[in-house]
């Protein structure tokens, strides 16, 4: 078992070490970075965006629960029993 492990962990890092030297080495691989990179930027603009609505979202629904609470009359709202350090489901 433990030879496979070995024989898969150099496998892995020789085409590790294969598509690194392509693409730092060759001109195509540069050209193909070139390529890459404006659609790995738009990649992380949209993944932020995704988060940022993400996180209104549960703001929403926090809120929405918060004032559920207080319209049937909790004592605490729903929030706050979630402990320290724990953040809402939604």
């Amino acid at each position: 078992m433990d030879n496979s492990r070995v024989v898969i962990a150099t496998v892995g890092g020789a085409i590790v070490g294969a598509v690194a030297g392509y693409l730092l080495f060759t001109d195509h691989g540069r050209s193909l970075r070139r390529q890459l990179e404006p659609a790995l930027d738009d990649f992380s603009r949209e993944l932020h965006s995704f988060r940022s609505t993400v996180q209104h979202a549960a703001g929403v629904a926090n809120e929405g629960w918060k004032l559920l609470s207080e319209a049937i009359g909790e004592a605490e709202p729903q929030a706050a029993r979630y402990g320290v350090g724990q953040t809402s489901p939604f």
